[in-house]
């Protein structure tokens, strides 16, 4: 009788919001799923509940720091992704891309495991190009407020194929474009959770600029499904753009969060922050010729369900 060996998998960030739904789908696939996070920005209220199951270990480390683990794949998320949260401390959030980065990939190396790298839509910078085809190499400040995470993910993802071409490390790229959902933390920053958070508050909405800035928003349970349909690809490195087509201004973000929270909040401008992208739209082109990608869900659909999940976080009965 043979016996199946379990699969291991290393999620670097899965106490944040998108590593969490990560190690939750994990475990629906039988892995036995390390759960990696220093708690930056990660909370452990976001996996508490799976705390107790046995193909569940929670880990704190940094991976700034070396690790020493054997498992057979490695999902890296591990970086503050929200611009407060990375612009609290620019040179630890651009170690965390490259250092973290390096440290993983060694490891990778070392195990022979193939290891997913979360990049971000944040490599376009600016964007000249619409949409944003990954042949599209960006328009980035190195010297601006956002460059510490800007340039740290190209630089990451730089490392990647260097860690392939020169070390044969089985490496995906996948370039992630707004995602939403469940687990936000409230205080993140970014533009869906201040909405729905202010509104759910009785507060004025904040709209940087005129609010004619476009967005696409991808719910994280599609996002999901494209990274662990990514990974499973043979012969395939990447880079993938991950997200969703649909394109709304920001305006019409904070109008749709106020008509489904049924709030009176009230809409109120301030300055555009410097380097902030005009507009932002995946070509999902390849991502369906690779991986057959969809994205499933539409933003009403999610809006709803992240704010119904932030009610019970701000206002429990």
């Amino acid at each position: 009788m043979k016996i199946r060996k379990q699969k291991t998998a290393l999620v670097t960030g899965g106490a944040g919001f998108i590593g969490s739904h990560l190690c939750r789908r994990l475990l629906e696939r039988e892995y036995y799923v390390i759960c990696l996070d220093n708690y930056f920005t990660g909370r452990r209220e976001n996996v508490r509940d799976l705390v107790g199951n046995p193909n569940f270990e929670l880990l704190r480390h940094d991976v700034v720091e070396p690790l020493h683990i054997e498992v057979d794949r490695i999902y890296h998320l591990a970086c503050p992704a929200s611009p407060p949260h990375y612009q609290y401390n620019p040179i630890k959030t651009l170690k965390t891309s490259i250092m973290g980065t390096h440290n993983m990939l060694g490891l990778a190396r070392r195990i022979r495991a193939r290891i997913f790298q979360a990049s971000t839509s944040e490599v376009y910078g600016d964007p000249e190009v619409h949409p944003q085809p990954e042949s599209y190499n960006g328009n980035v400040s190195v010297n601006g407020i956002r460059s510490c995470y800007d340039e740290g993910k190209r630089a990451a993802e730089t490392l990647c194929y260097d860690y392939h071409r020169i070390h044969g490390v089985e490496i995906r790229v996948a370039r992630i474009f707004n995602t939403y959902g469940p687990n936000m933390d409230p205080a993140d920053g970014r533009v869906v959770s201040n909405f729905i958070v202010q509104a759910l508050r009785g507060e004025d909405l904040t709209i940087y600029g005129d609010g004619s800035q476009t967005r696409s928003f991808c719910y994280v349970s599609d996002l999901v499904t494209g990274i662990l349909d990514l990974t499973d690809l043979d012969d395939f490195t990447g880079p993938l753009n991950i997200g969703n087509d649909g394109e709304f201004t920001v305006r019409e973000l904070a109008e749709l969060v106020i008509r489904l929270t049924g709030s009176k909040s009230k809409l109120v401008q301030r300055p555009l922050p410097e380097d902030d992208p005009t507009r932002r739209k995946p070509d999902l082109s390849l991502a369906r010729q690779k991986i057959n990608y969809r994205a499933a869900v539409p933003l009403e659909q999610g809006l709803k369900d992240t704010i119904a999940y932030f009610r019970d976080v701000l206002l429990p009965e």
